[in-house]
């Protein structure tokens, strides 16, 4: 692996800080038992600075696959969608966001997948 040093690395570090913080507090037996870490080559993720945080703290990179998409071919189908539903909509808080976004998954055609994953077959 290529050493590389780039200036968005420590940022990537900053945020696995955070991320072990949180993981810390919310569900501490996981840091006991080991973190298992996807992320793709990006050149913070593979800068020499991230792979010695990553090394300090013992977490396992799980590989990401060479020219894998990073969202599944289904998952394009419902952003549009999505983004009409929700077009022009205001949220006060964040837990009401989520709650649309429930809503709008719990009320989704039982065919809205079957549609798409049929879609991708004559492509």
């Amino acid at each position: 692996m290529s050493k590389r040093i780039t200036p968005f690395a420590s940022r990537y570090c900053s945020t696995l800080d955070r991320l072990k913080e949180a993981i810390r507090r919310k569900r501490p037996g996981l840091l006991r038992r080991g973190v298992v870490l996807q992320h793709d080559n990006a050149t913070p993720h593979s800068a020499n600075l991230t792979q010695q945080w990553l090394q300090r703290y013992d977490w396992e990179i799980l590989p990401h696959p060479a020219h894998s998409p990073d969202l599944a071919p289904s998952d394009f189908h419902f952003f549009g969608p999505l983004k009409r539903h929700l077009g022009g909509m205001a949220f006060e808080t964040e837990d009401d966001l989520i709650s649309e976004l429930r809503n709008w998954f719990d009320n989704l055609d039982v065919d809205f997948f079957r549609v798409c994953i049929n879609s991708l077959l004559s492509r």
